[in-house]
């Protein structure tokens, strides 16, 4: 049986569950909480062998308030980089680095669930330090801003200085908003719905 770290002690292992074992047999990953470096380990972990399995379809569970960018970023990007096509499927509330991660897939394999509301904002950081250090640091911010816009405005067609000026302060969206928005492309209510 495949084995997965145990996130309490490094040099152990133990086998995976038997609800890891059938959401890897049903090809779902789940994503939920914060977005951190474990999680994205995880998620790329879950991705990377579903892929090597076979080019069938996977299904990303995410309901995110958000988190870390740069680990949002790694799933972000591995969903582009593996053969099978992934679906991403809203639940709850994606927010910020979970926003991030759901528009890793083509716009018409974004889906979510009818309840589900979307958070989108600039980039922030805890700035401290130097002088030196902080200019440093507003510096990444601003770059990472601008990497944000570009990247929003390529998965929704929005220009990205709408993308700039709407997330200026935190910018809601309900379901029908996601979808104008052009953030979603399908609020589905059954696994029957997915194409």
């Amino acid at each position: 049986m495949p084995l997965l770290e145990d996130s309490g002690k490094k040099s152990e292992k133990s086998p995976i569950g038997p609800i890891d074992a059938l959401l890897f047999k049903s090809r779902n990953v789940i994503i939920t909480g914060e977005i951190n470096d474990e999680v994205a380990r995880r998620a790329a972990a879950h991705l990377l062998a579903l892929a090597e399995e076979s080019d069938d379809p996977i299904n990303l569970f995410i309901s995110s308030p958000g988190g870390h960018v740069e680990s949002g970023d790694m799933v972000h990007d591995l969903i582009k980089f593996i053969r099978p096509k992934v679906r991403t499927i809203g639940s709850g509330w994606v927010a910020s680095a979970g926003a991030l991660i759901f528009v890793g897939a083509d716009r018409e394999n974004r889906y979510c669930l009818p309840n589900t509301r979307f958070l989108l904002h600039q980039p922030s950081g805890g700035i401290g330090g130097k002088a030196s250090d902080i200019e440093i640091q507003a510096e990444q911010i601003r770059l990472m801003r601008e990497r944000f816009d570009r990247l929003f405005a390529e998965a929704t067609g929005q220009t990205e200085e709408q993308i700039a000026k709407d997330t200026q302060r935190d910018f809601w969206l309900n379901t029908e908003q996601a979808l104008e928005y052009g953030l979603l492309g399908k609020v589905i209510s059954s696994v029957d719905e997915l194409e």
